[in-house]
């Protein structure tokens, strides 16, 4: 499922312009990592994938599907989203409610539902913690708890909204080892990421943003190698 970007342009309410003709597109099976200040307009950009914005000129499509055109809901089950702060998004009273509740409000059947979440919980080494209370857990874990409700939704297309942040380096290898994952299921990654390092180990392509345009697009070690151009965002 391939994400195609046209002169995507976005203005906040407020009248701040955060998106100035963005077009790009990311084929089924890629993994990219979105590099850029904060205000460059990287979460309002992937924000866009899953319609929790709308574009104010230009066209983005997940797939056949455009995104003015779908509820959010239908995009959840194209797109899954890890938010930065996984407290935004955890809700359940055990971390085996959370990690199931996407697969079953997306209704799949029972078992359906039952091999998802065993996988997701396997896959970020959250088995031992499946009755525990997500907010018993330390923000580290938290936060593996949050990626392990998307992988559950097995969705096409995961994006990754500062996956390190916080994060030790046992938690950031957990993270890597989930991507690898990902990768290997031919699932589309895409990463919101300050971590230049965590970026280039673990992702093929980069794109660097700033002030709401493309700057950079192309392998990593390109991307990476252009210090003058990075060095503005």
């Amino acid at each position: 499922m391939n994400i195609h970007v046209e002169d995507l342009h976005y203005t906040y309410p407020g009248g701040e312009e955060a998106l100035r003709g963005i077009s790009l597109e990311i084929a089924a099976g890629e993994q990219v990592a979105m590099v850029g200040q904060n205000g460059s307009g990287k979460t309002t950009l992937v924000k866009h994938f899953n319609g929790l914005l709308q574009p104010t000129r230009g066209q983005v499509r997940i797939g056949s599907l455009e995104t003015r055109a779908v509820s959010v809901a239908r995009l959840a089950a194209n797109v899954g989203y890890v938010f930065q702060n996984p407290d935004e998004q955890l809700f359940c009273k055990t971390v085996g409610e959370e990690v199931a509740f996407g697969p079953r409000n997306l209704g799949f059947a029972p078992e359906k539902v039952a091999v998802l979440t065993a996988r997701a919980l396997e896959l970020t080494e959250l088995g031992d913690r499946a009755a525990s209370n997500p907010y018993d857990l330390s923000p580290t874990w938290r936060k593996m708890v949050a990626l392990a409700s998307i992988l559950s939704m097995d969705t096409a297309i995961v994006v990754l909204d500062e996956p390190t942040t916080g994060q030790d380096s046992a938690s950031v290898a957990r993270i890597a080892r989930t991507v690898d994952a990902l990768r290997a299921q031919g699932k589309t990654v895409v990463a919101i990421t300050h971590d230049i390092d965590f970026a280039a180990e673990n992702f093929a392509r980069v794109i660097a943003l700033g002030e709401g345009r493309v700057l950079l697009d192309g392998p990593a070690a390109e991307v990476l190698g252009q210090e003058e151009v990075l060095a503005q965002t």
